[in-house]
């Protein structure tokens, strides 16, 4: 089988994609033959503005129906591989939605709701995010980390310091996940995970998802497509073929004022970070490019089922866990 043939018969899953939502994202998805991906709808939203950015987004899919279908189940994201579309996974990066509204959790979860980040990059009323001092998991996160569990959402780590992310692994029933991070091992940086890091989470049934961010990448805006597969090779030689998947945080469609709104506390206040120039590594600038990445870890060695699994199947047993199926 080609490169090109088992990216066209392979569920391929994106973990993290934060692109401008409209009808030439959902062209590229198709021409890079995503099954599946988790779409960010809130980030520093409260509850009424993230529920109005799901009415627009639900619109959205249906008007543009051709080209994708919602997900809640594991069986959409098959059914979403047998029609020839992708399949949109509605997610949060940040638990702020949720507000101090335990019964919100459920709600968003009947809304289509799959995967919410504990925090994003600060504190919240549920712990600490990866860019202040950690003060750890609140005793009022223990009960949101136990609503998510019981009704089937799947909590995410990836902007989450590191003791409340400790605490969110040892307090979920559920396995968690980093859906978009990178190992420290490979660049120093707030955003990304030890290797210490990465084992616990696996070693307490969690999965990784591997971004090519490129400022989180050790050649930053000269990365290619390979420095990302080696990303993804470091990762799983940590946390086991089992635990790995793709979580890219595409960005696509969005301008410098996305990005002043992303890097500032509350979407406003203090800086947190300067991404600097954001360009998507040679190889896979865009979503359009996914292909590309298949053909690489194949050409780098990697075997036919590992690849399969990287490229979306690991996605896909640890969500049905997760989501109760």
């Amino acid at each position: 089988m080609t490169p090109a043939d088992l990216h066209d018969d392979a569920i391929v899953i994106d973990g993290l994609i934060i692109a401008k939502w409209n009808r030439e994202l959902f062209e590229d998805m198709r021409k890079g033959g995503l099954t599946a991906a988790n779409c960010t709808v809130s980030v520093w939203e409260g509850f009424q503005a993230t529920v109005n950015n799901i009415v627009a987004n639900q619109k959205l899919i249906r008007d543009n129906s051709d080209l994708v279908i919602p997900v809640r189940t594991t069986e959409d994201i098959h059914a979403a591989k047998t029609q020839g579309k992708t399949g949109i996974i509605f997610g949060f990066q940040n638990a702020h939605a949720f507000e101090d509204q335990i019964g919100y959790v459920e709600v968003f979860k009947q809304l289509g709701v799959g995967i919410v980040q504990m925090c994003y990059n600060t504190q919240n009323l549920v712990g600490t995010g990866c860019y202040e001092r950690d003060g750890g998991l609140s005793d009022f996160g223990r009960e949101i980390v136990t609503e998510m569990n019981r009704v089937g959402i799947m909590c995410d780590l990836s902007h989450v310091g590191s003791k409340t992310s400790e605490e969110v692994i040892l307090e979920s029933s559920k396995p968690v996940c980093y859906s978009h991070c990178l190992p420290s091992g490979l660049k120093e940086h707030p955003r990304n995970k030890s290797d210490e890091e990465l084992k616990f989470i696996a070693d307490h049934g969690g999965f990784v998802g591997v971004t090519m961010f490129t400022p989180f990448l050790a050649k930053g805006v000269d990365s290619t497509i390979e420095d990302y597969a080696e990303a993804i090779e470091y990762v799983m030689n940590i946390v086991g073929e089992d635990a790995v998947g793709i979580g890219t945080d595409f960005t696509q469609g969005h301008g410098q004022e996305f990005f002043e709104w992303l890097t500032h506390d509350k979407g406003y206040a203090r800086r947190l970070t300067r991404f600097g120039e954001i360009i998507n590594p040679l190889g896979i600038r865009t979503v359009g490019e996914f292909p590309n990445l298949t053909e690489t870890l194949l050409g780098r060695g990697m075997p036919e089922p590992v690849v399969r699994k990287v490229m979306g199947e690991n996605w896909t047993r640890v969500l049905k866990d997760v989501w109760g199926e």
